[in-house]
């Protein structure tokens, strides 16, 4: 990546040997450290020390953590983060073709590095910015070796903690002879000396035993865009194959039939499931699988897929996957379905944003709670702002009311990353101007017209 371009962000600050966050409101998400009111966070060396009352170490830097609620840094499952500069370029796409128009089919061919780079950069720094800690990285626009190289350094530069799922173009031509060898060419140069790091290396691909079995020689997972009433048929020919394992991570799941959940359950494949995505682009019928994945035993993270038609943030994958249950169950009851599912609870979607992404990218041991041990991956909420205060329910108020606005603090393994409400690092006004000249080149290399005020399902019109 050319330098100029990784000048936007300043060097990360080492990290605090010791942070003290003293006085919040704590939701654990750990049922045996449980929830306080006001109590301390004590951090050493990047992970969680101690979670308790009144807790004291001498020299720590202290974030007065009154009046606000800290949570475990969320995570994404599924993000395609190279897109950020499309941001609502189709906001009212009604399905995958529309979604396919205004990336795969137009702008995606004509990506540099550096454009895969502002794209990674963007989407990484606004999810810190949104509380979540934690993304899969689903990179299927990596060209060539240097747009590769260009997608895993914005994710280093920026701090997040990310699996960054390398995989081929959907269209277009791309350097073929580059993977081969890619995956284990990116492991070699960023992640063999650093296995334990923020960042690390998955696979992306379809139901390719023949691609899935490189991944599996450099023991990294393999995430799927997987499509259940479409693709469920391929399942029972893969589970006897063996072929179908813990290192495997679905995407979407929808429609799948009871025998294919038996399937995955069985072989312990990975799901995380698109509460909005599955219903803005109509993928089959619109309906997130959240509720047939717990039906089955799994229990999925949530996630974002891409920002060309909506926002980036968690509080909203929670708010949506919360009504949607209900309005299923109600409808469900409503017809005669006694046995329907009870209404959720904002609790439950709390998990699903926290705990259990962080199982589903394979991170549990390392992170989704606040539990002595783990890496600190902190988000502090200001509880006194005018649309949060009173909290009458801290976990409702999470769920329900928060917004990026409200996040005062993220720390991702020990490093403070956001403070008094401000990415720290970030040059704005570089900023600013590196996303402008990529959307510049994009468009015009496709000959796009932007319409800021287009309202057509997919405004994108091109030469």
């Amino acid at each position: 990546m050319p330098d100029q371009h990784r000048q936007i962000l300043a060097p990360l600050p080492a990290a605090s040997s010791r942070i003290l966050v003293r006085g919040a409101t704590v939701i654990s998400m750990d049922s045996e450290v449980g929830n306080l009111p006001q109590g301390d966070i004590l951090i050493v060396d990047g992970a969680v020390a101690a979670v308790g009352l009144h807790l004291e170490a001498e020299g720590a830097e202290v974030i007065d953590a009154a009046n606000m609620i800290a949570i475990p840094g969320m995570v994404d499952t599924h993000r395609h983060s190279w897109e950020g500069q499309l941001r609502r370029i189709n906001s009212n796409a009604a399905s995958l073709e529309d979604y396919c128009n205004a990336t795969h089919f137009s702008f995606a061919k004509y990506y540099r590095p550096r454009d895969i780079y502002v794209g990674n950069m963007i989407t990484a720094l606004s999810c810190i910015d949104a509380g979540i800690t934690t993304v899969i990285d689903n990179s299927h626009n990596s060209r060539t070796a240097a747009h590769s190289d260009a997608a895993v350094e914005a994710l280093l530069d920026t701090g997040i903690r990310a699996v960054h799922a390398a995989g081929a173009p959907v269209s277009g031509t791309w350097d073929t002879a580059h993977w081969q060898g890619n995956l284990a060419r990116l492991q070699d140069k960023y992640f063999k000396n650093h296995p334990d790091g923020l960042v690390t290396l998955a696979m992306m691909a379809q139901l390719e035993p023949d691609q899935w079995a490189v991944a599996r020689e450099l023991g990294i997972p393999i995430v799927t865009e997987f499509f259940g009433g479409g693709m469920a048929a391929e399942l029972d020919d893969l589970h006897r194959k063996n072929l179908l394992g813990p290192d495997n991570i679905f995407n979407h799941c929808t429609c799948l039939p009871d025998a294919g959940w038996k399937i995955l359950r069985e072989a312990g494949v990975r799901v995380n499931v698109c509460p909005r995505s599955d219903a803005h682009y109509g993928i089959e019928d619109g309906m997130y699988a959240w509720q047939a994945a717990l039906h089955h035993g799994i229990r999925p993270g949530l996630s974002v897929d891409n920002e060309t038609s909506y926002s980036g943030d968690m509080f909203m994958e929670m708010r949506v996957a919360f009504y949607l249950q209900r309005v299923i169950g109600a409808s469900r009851r409503l017809g005669g379905h006694h046995h329907a599912e009870a209404p959720t609870n904002a609790f439950r979607l709390l998990e699903a944003a926290t705990i259990d992404g962080a199982a589903c990218a394979g991170l549990g041991h390392r992170i989704g709670s606040l539990t002595p041990g783990k890496q600190a991956d902190v988000v502090l909420i200001r509880a006194d702002d005018l649309n949060l205060y009173p909290v009458n329910n801290a976990i409702g108020t999470v769920v329900h009311a928060a917004e990026r606005s409200n996040i005062d603090t993220v720390i991702i393994g020990g490093r403070i990353r956001k403070r008094g409400g401000v990415v720290l690092g970030v040059d704005r006004e570089k900023l600013r101007s590196v996303i402008d000249e990529s959307c510049t080149h994009l468009f015009n290399a496709a000959g796009y017209q932007p319409d800021p005020f287009a309202e057509s399902f997919a405004p994108i019109h091109l030469a």
